[in-house]
């Protein structure tokens, strides 16, 4: 039987992006929270809570920036020039919070860290989101290169989806800490989960509206069949997400909330696929045509085969031993 081996690096590359999102969205949401918390201990029992984990966390981004530069260097050169500015924003906020994590336990200043890693946080979340627009609202091509402008990636849209993923990792960050502490921060968190809930939704629905009107043929994909049959059910899933999120804050659930709300991201991730497949840079590539030689696939989905699975189990083992609630000197 013959495998595509482009589908597969195009799977490959779509797990390892929402690998991302999963496991550093609520640590970055986390971070866009911090001024909403109060200082001392909630803060430190915050920040806890993600520290033996959040640099593994963003293995997840270096295995998607670097799947994409070795499965599909075409899409890597077109794209990296059309983003370069949220990208470099995006490494600023991440080290931002790399620092602020390191310098923050070992400064009496804390309010300088903190704002640091507040900063960082929203930074590279907004990055993130405005990334995500400036690829889905188009990229400019000519021949095998970029053909647009320095600031072409800044719109109305690419904002509108920066302020969406904003809000959507700050409704993480405050899910995973209900599932992770207690006492006075864990009341503050379920009440930021329920306006964040709403605003999510909210943003949701606002980009979902905007995508489309927007070059790519969005809308034949959305509304006429065959297209129709694959995106109907997802607003329908999302709706009824949405309930099962409200009713458990209502009964105050740990666990579900965190869950829930990572159900929202994966059915608005799916709802991406939909729109954009089998394009890397809507509407002018595709995953063919930017594809590496079938033998570099072959080589490099070896090595991704053998390593993948360490990392899972790696991670898996870290979360499991700092499992349970954490205080603000660590996990009890």
């Amino acid at each position: 039987m013959h495998i595509d081996l482009t589908i597969v690096w195009a799977g490959i590359i779509a797990f390892a992006v929402f690998a991302y999102v999963v496991m550093d969205g609520f640590d970055l949401g986390i971070g866009i929270l911090f001024p909403l918390l109060d200082k001392g201990e909630p803060r430190s029992a915050a920040i806890n809570s993600v520290a033996p984990v959040w640099d593994g966390n963003e293995t997840w981004l270096v295995l998607g920036g670097g799947g994409l530069l070795a499965a599909f260097p075409l899409a890597y050169a077109i794209i990296m020039p059309a983003v370069y500015v949220p990208i470099i924003a995006m490494l600023l906020g991440l080290v931002f919070r790399g620092v602020a994590f390191e310098f923050r336990a070992r400064t009496g200043r804390l309010w300088i860290w903190d704002g640091a890693f507040a900063f960082g946080s929203f930074l590279a979340a907004l990055a993130q989101g405005i990334t995500l627009g400036a690829i889905l609202q188009g990229i400019t091509v000519h021949g095998r290169g970029y053909g647009g402008g320095w600031w072409d990636w800044l719109s109305p849209f690419s904002l509108l989806t920066g302020v969406a993923v904003v809000v959507g990792y700050a409704l993480l960050g405050a899910c995973w800490l209900i599932f992770r502490t207690e006492g006075a921060l864990q009341d503050r968190c379920f009440a930021l989960a329920k306006w964040l809930g709403v605003a999510t939704l909210c943003v949701v629905i606002a980009v979902s509206a905007a995508t489309p009107f927007l070059s790519h043929d969005y809308y034949s994909r959305w509304f006429r069949a065959p297209g129709i049959y694959l995106t109907a059910p997802v607003p329908i899933l999302v709706g009824v997400t949405a309930l099962l999120f409200v009713r458990a804050l209502a009964r105050r659930a740990e666990l579900a909330p965190f869950l829930l709300a990572l159900g929202v991201f994966l059915l608005s991730y799916i709802g991406l696929g939909i729109s954009m497949f089998p394009y890397l840079i809507p509407p002018s590539v595709t995953i063919w045509d930017a594809a590496s030689p079938p033998s570099s696939q072959m080589f490099m989905l070896v090595g991704v085969a053998i390593m993948v699975p360490i990392i899972l189990a790696y991670t898996g083992y870290a979360y499991w031993v700092f499992r349970g609630k954490v205080g603000h000197e660590g996990y009890h």
